[in-house]
């Protein structure tokens, strides 16, 4: 037999350099929580500086149109002119579901109709404004993955709803309109006409697709059975850590 022995634990972490493996554990765990921080804090100041500054221009156009009696800049409470606005809003709407509110809509897009440059603005405005704002709008409500640009490449791509008219008469199958958005601006990407049949249906939520093409990808979803067996708290951790 050979009169070879196996090491003892304290000459292993003698060859393998005493401490430095606890060392970097303990570097790369710190690196870890930092960036954990950062994730934590940065959306919530950015969020609430964000806020902050459109409560002031909001406020800041508001409050010059106030009588100086009843100007809310004397009280010193920010958002007064916010408040006023979303009022007024709201009243204006309140006016226009009457009678007397519909015929001066009427009367005011006549109008606009007859201006050549003017109209194609209207139309296109208030048709981005129908598609977000209208509660039964599926516009946005589906993410989709879709080969593009070309095949074996994937991209995440938006449903804003299905193709009728001459687009759909040209086509030789049923296709879909999918909004694909650039990062990290989602606001401005590419409309295509893509096969129904080729379109892949994904589980996640609109609001996580937006942050996954904001953060370049950065920021991945969990699967549905990951969420229900990890936290938030462990999602960020593993994503920083990753």
């Amino acid at each position: 037999m050979s009169d070879q022995r196996l090491p003892t634990p304290a000459e292993e972490r003698a060859e393998g350099g005493g401490e430095g493996p606890k060392r970097l554990s303990l570097i790369a765990r710190l690196r870890a929580y930092f960036f954990a921080g950062i994730l934590v804090t940065a959306p919530i100041s950015i969020t609430f500086y964000l806020a902050w500054q459109f409560i002031d221009f909001v406020d800041r156009q508001v409050t010059p149109l106030i009588p100086a009696r009843y100007n809310p800049e004397q009280w010193g409470v920010p958002g007064v002119g916010l408040l006023i606005v979303v009022l007024a809003l709201t009243l204006i709407g309140m006016a226009t579901a009457g009678f007397v509110g519909r015929l001066f809509i009427r009367v005011s897009e006549s109008l606009l109709a007859r201006m050549p440059v003017i109209r194609s603005v209207y139309s296109a405005v208030k048709q981005v404004f129908e598609t977000v704002l209208a509660q039964q709008s599926s516009a946005f409500r589906e993410v989709v993955l879709i080969e593009y640009p070309r095949r074996g490449i994937w991209c995440l791509a938006f449903i804003t709803g299905v193709t009728t008219g001459e687009v759909q008469e040209k086509t030789a199958e049923e296709v879909v309109n999918v909004f694909v958005p650039t990062t990290p601006n989602p606001t401005s990407g590419f409309l295509l006409f893509v096969p129904k049949r080729e379109i892949h249906i994904l589980k996640m939520t609109v609001e996580e697709g937006i942050k996954m093409v904001v953060s370049g990808g950065i920021i991945t979803p969990p699967t549905p059975e990951e969420s229900l067996t990890t936290g938030p708290e462990e999602n960020v951790s593993r994503s920083v850590a990753s």
